[in-house]
This record gives structure tokens, C-alpha cells and sequence, in this order.
């Protein structure tokens, strides 16, 4: 039986200091949401709501690194969309970008439009992005990420993503934040590349490194073929754990770092209590799936990025 996410409702309590009001109708603050953003007070240590009305707002945009505690809502993932249309350099054609801390969205959904929806799309999959999160101490919950390849740039800091929907074919969850999706959509769009594609890319560089993308209570489905992951550096690190699996998933589940196979040992790559056709553990790598059971609670407990109370603090 599938998990099936996305129950709408209120998921955050945040105590804002003043409300901004984005309308494209002109009835709000601004027209954009840019604009929006653009009038937070540097270095802001207040909560301040950017409540953002149904519509598709064609714009990138950008929260720099002095932008904090922005709390920005939607009115719901299919009715409040940004959309934008780049590729290269990827760094800076992402549909979001946010590099400050404490920031908190909902209800919002990013879609690269450049090879998106990828039937019918004039343009080759190539590298286009939808969102790219930088800062520490950011969450999304009933969020929507679509696009082809590269969609969600997880590129650092401490994340959480509930009840979303993130969607793709190639590497489409990629980088190195130490993040935790619970109760999210994984959806592949296989069929539109031919073969089998991957869902993570993580980039975990040295023991060290406390990085790596947790999917617990999640749904894995969609259509055509895929690989759990792929790793982007040597010490990736991936936990899939009580999620359901359509069997869009290849039966060996994980790809290696080389066909030597020198880069094996340093991986971690884990698909543990699991269930759905696609989760037969059986035809796995021999490297694969290597932690103890008090390893694996030590990443699935949300201690793993909240052990300075920052996500409980802002939610409920």
C-alpha cells in the first residue's frame, strides 16, 4: 500500500513580526515576489511572513544571505507556482535560490520550465535546476520541485522537506545538505529519458562530513526506471527508510562509484524496512545496506538536524 502524503493543513506555527502580501492582481504589497523579498531589513532576527497569493509568478527567486527569517506561504502547491526557464550556469538560472538562514516555505511549488514537462519539451535534458538551498535551517513543507535532471540542488546545510512533491529522471535530488524528507512524493519521470535514471547524487566529500539525504515514510513511484542513487562524490550518503517502492526500481537499486569498485566501502547507500515491489533488498550491491540498526535511528531520528531545536521550535 502506498504512502500517500500531502494531507493540507496548517504544519507551521510562526510568530511574525509583520506580514508582506504578494498579489499579481495588484491588491497585495508587490506584484512579485522579488520585490517581496527585496524589502526584508538586512540581518533580520524577526519572523517576517511573505504570504504570497494563487498564481504563476514567471520569476526567479533570490533570498541573499543577510535575508533571514523569512517565512513565506502559498496557497498550495498547485495553485501558487514560480516559474522560470534557464540552464546554464546553473548556480544562477535555479527558479529559487536562497542562500540566508531560517527560512521556511509552504504551500509553493518551483518548476524549471526549460525541459519541463519533459514530453513534448523542444529542449535536450540537460542540467536544469529548480531550487537551490544553500542556507542552514530551512524547510519546506507542501512544496512542489519539477523538472528533468538537477531538479533540487540540496547543496548545504541542514534541511527538512515534508509533505512535498519532488519530481525528476536524472540525479534529480543532488548535492551535500544534511537533510531529512518524511512524508514526501519521490516522482520519476522515466519514460521521458529511455532509460533508467537516478534519484539522488549526493556529494558527501570525507568522513567528516556530516551530510546525507534521509527518506523516511516516503513514496517512491512514477513511471519508466530508476536507481535509488548514484553517489557525485566518494562518501555519498543516501537512507531510504519505511518507504514505499513502485517497481519502477532496478532490481540492484543502488550504482556504484566506479566498476573497480574502489570507492564501495566509503558509501553508504541504505534502503532499510522499506516496502512496495520495488523494495526487494535481494538483488542489491553487497556494499549496500551496511548500517546497524542504531546507526540507521541515528540518521532517521530528526535529532540528525535538529539537535539545536531549531525545526520543533517553528513547528507543530
Amino acid at each position: 500500500m502506498a504512502i500517500v502524503p500531502l494531507d493540507f493543513g496548517p504544519k507551521v506555527q510562526v510568530n511574525c513580526s509583520s506580514t508582506i502580501y504578494v498579489d499579481q492582481s495588484g491588491r497585495g504589497n508587490f506584484q512579485s515576489i522579488q520585490a517581496a523579498v527585496d524589502s526584508v531589513p538586512p540581518n533580520n532576527l524577526q519572523w517576517i511572513c511573505i504570504n504570497v497569493k494563487q498564481g504563476v509568478y514567471k520569476e526567479r527567486v533570490f533570498i541573499s544571505r543577510e535575508r533571514t527569517f523569512i517565512y513565506m506561504v502559498g496557497d498550495g502547491l498547485r495553485q501558487t507556482q514560480i516559474v522560470s526557464n534557464g540552464t546554464d550556469p546553473i548556480d544562477a538560472t535555479a527558479t529559487l535560490i536562497t542562500h540566508a538562514a531560517n527560512i521556511i516555505i509552504q504551500g509553493i511549488s518551483f518548476i524549471n520550465s526549460y525541459n519541463y514537462p519533459a514530453i513534448g519539451s523542444p529542449n535536450p535534458m540537460t542540467q536544469a535546476v529548480a531550487a537551490k538551498i544553500e542556507g542552514d535551517k530551512t524547510a519546506f513543507y507542501e512544496c512542489g520541485f519539477y523538472g528533468l535532471q538537477d531538479t533540487l540542488w540540496d547543496q548545504s546545510g541542514r534541511h527538512y522537506f515534508k509533505d512535498c512533491i519532488i519530481e525528476g529522471a536524472v540525479d534529480f535530488i543532488f548535492g551535500a545538505g544534511q537533510s531529512i524528507y518524511e512524508s514526501c512524493v519521490i516522482s520519476v519521470v522515466g519514460e521521458a529519458i529511455g532509460s533508467a535514471g537516478f534519484i539522488t547524487a549526493q556529494s558527501r566529500q570525507s568522513p567528516e562530513e556530516t551530510s546525507g539525504f534521509v527518506f523516511k515514510y516516503c513514496n517512491v513511484s512514477g513511471n519508466g526506471k530508476t536507481y535509488l542513487g548514484r553517489p557525485w562524490r566518494k562518501y555519498a550518503r543516501v537512507i531510504y527508510y519505511n518507504t514505499y517502492m513502485s517497481n519502477i526500481i532496478v532490481p540492484e537499486g543502488w550504482a556504484a562509484a566506479s566498476s573497480t569498485g574502489q570507492d564501495q566501502g566509503l558509501l553508504t547507500f541504505v534502503d532499510n524496512e522499506c516496502f512496495g515491489p520495488g523494495a526487494n533488498t535481494s538483488g542489491r550491491p553487497k556494499w549496500a545496506n551496511k548500517l546497524s540498526t542504531g546507526e540507521l535511528q541515528k540518521f532517521v531520528s530528526i535529532n540528525y538536524i535538529n539537535s539545536d531545536g531549531w525545526l520543533l521550535s517553528n513547528t507543530i
